[in-house]
């Protein structure tokens, strides 16, 4: 109780740009989540597209967007200035959304899905450096988890409108229809736009310290960050390399028997549980260490995946599914903060740019390799829809043994 009542206080004592970056990203996610969801079922019941081919649209979209996060990033280090690269970035996704409405063809949804990427990978390195550079090391867990919270709470918002948009307009289809598709998109614009005029009336820039306007200009390497940020991108490059676009879960879910309702609510629970501990766990992290929570995280990760792989019918998809959420909650905003605590304050766009697009790279052969597991590519065959669960619950369980025996300081570098 007395737990619950300390990050109740600690949330109203977040500063004004914690709260503004946090409603921006409760819009967006909204806008998002109710269209990005059911884009693979548009895809394969709308457009007939195979498996493969959504794997390719997945990494395709997060690779050719990575240079841009880690130069978004490194720009703002340079400019010493956070706020307008991330508006333009929310602004870029929000003019991408009109984009989906018009789709007749999957390379039209790979335009859409690429142009809405750049968008996100303009804006999340100083997005998170705004973060990191709003709030003091001590609350750094909190406010990264306050703001997964406040982005997932979106996301369940959106996906409980797109789940009676869907019952309202399918009239007893079992698939979705391109008619209750382009009414998603239709209503996700409006999201968007409030997301980007958030952020641009709500955020300020921070002006930085006298010792980062007199440190040099940064450079884009990972020798400039240094050592414990090497090391710590090759642990977390391990464990996104096996975890592929969480479409390959809404495909494994109708696979399994159920219907569009059940997916959305099946959505629905998994995002309700990572909103619920996400706040929590980043606050638990400023007690504990960070590397405590990421470590119960993506052991959570490689026993939900290995269930996924072993799942026989849709109920289990969607419990699995709901304790999805715990390693989200635990593991997402944890991660952010750890970047903040390895590098110096100056170097934190490019830190989180780097981060970011390090990651968005592995993103395309992550969902590939995916793809090509489950359904394969001409001669290939592929093994089965279990095989990408198999195979990311294999490469989690090495990163998490990986990180829990890495010798890691807990105590942040902007504290020593």
């Amino acid at each position: 109780m007395r737990q619950s009542v300390t990050i109740k206080a600690g949330v109203r004592s977040l500063p004004r740009n914690i709260w503004a970056v946090s409603l921006t990203s409760f819009f967006m996610d909204i806008s998002s989540e109710m269209v990005l969801n059911v884009l693979p079922l548009f895809l394969t019941s709308v457009l007939g597209v195979r498996t493969s081919i959504i794997g390719l649209i997945e990494g395709i979209a997060e690779a050719t967007a990575s240079l841009l996060r880690m130069f978004s990033g490194w720009f703002s280090d340079k400019l010493r200035a956070r706020k307008w690269l991330a508006v333009a970035g929310y602004a870029i996704s929000a003019l991408a959304k009109p984009f989906f409405y018009i789709a007749a063809s999957w390379p039209v949804v790979l335009a859409a899905r690429w142009a809405d990427r750049v968008g996100k990978g303009i804006r999340t390195a100083p997005r998170d450096a705004l973060v990191a550079d709003s709030i003091v090391p001590e609350q750094r867990g909190l406010a990264f988890g306050f703001h997964r919270a406040a982005d997932t709470g979106g996301a369940l918002l959106g996906l409980i409108i797109a789940f009676f948009v869907v019952r309202a307009t399918q009239l007893g289809a079992a698939d979705l229809t391109g008619e209750t598709f382009r009414t998603l998109v239709l209503i996700s614009l409006v999201p968007a736009m409030l997301a980007v005029i958030s952020l641009a009336v709500g955020a300020r820039d921070v002006p930085p310290a006298e010792e980062m306007k007199k440190a040099a200009p940064p450079k884009i390497t990972f020798r400039g960050l240094g050592r414990r940020f090497t090391i710590f991108m090759l642990i977390v490059g391990l464990f996104d390399l096996g975890n592929s676009s969480d479409a390959f879960l809404v495909l494994r879910a109708r696979e399994r028997g159920l219907d569009l309702l059940g997916i959305l609510g099946m959505l629905i629970t998994f995002n309700l549980v990572y909103t619920l501990v996400s706040t929590p766990a980043g606050a638990l992290s400023d007690r504990i260490g960070r590397k405590k929570i990421v470590v119960g995280g993506w052991l959570a990760y490689a026993l939900i995946y290995l269930g996924l792989a072993l799942a026989g019918a849709g109920w289990q998809v969607w419990i699995l599914y709901a304790l999805y959420g715990v390693y989200y909650g635990m593991a997402y905003g944890t991660i952010k903060a750890m970047v903040a605590d390895i590098v110096r304050p100056e170097l934190r766009g490019t830190a989180y740019g780097t981060y970011n697009a390090v990651l968005g790279i592995l993103d395309f052969p992550a969902s590939l390799i995916a793809g090509l597991l489950w359904q394969g590519v001409g001669g290939f065959q592929g093994f089965g829809p279990s095989a990408p669960f198999l195979f990311g619950a294999v490469l989690a369980l090495a990163a998490a043994l990986w990180m829990l025996f890495w010798r890691f300081p807990e105590q942040s570098i902007n504290n020593i």
